[in-house]
């Protein structure tokens, strides 16, 4: 089930967004889902990566260098 949400945006905010959705030829609701999908997604993955960074540094792991010595 749908709701609608209003969202106030400044002026320069919404010619933007409008432009940018027209460019990928997508309306401006689709534009605006995507965007709050992908955050959402980013959000969750924020936490993820700050609840196991402890727990990486307890491994010594510090960089990317360290995960591929684990894993080759």
């Amino acid at each position: 089930m749908r709701e609608t949400l209003t969202v106030s945006l400044p002026r320069e905010m919404r010619r933007e967004l409008l432009r940018a959705a027209k460019k990928q030829k997508l309306t401006t609701s689709e534009y605006i889902r995507d965007a709050v999908r992908r955050k959402l997604w980013l959000d969750a993955f924020d936490e993820t990566r700050r609840a196991l960074i402890p727990k990486a540094r307890a491994m010594g792991i510090y960089n990317d260098e360290d995960v591929f010595k684990i894993v080759s």
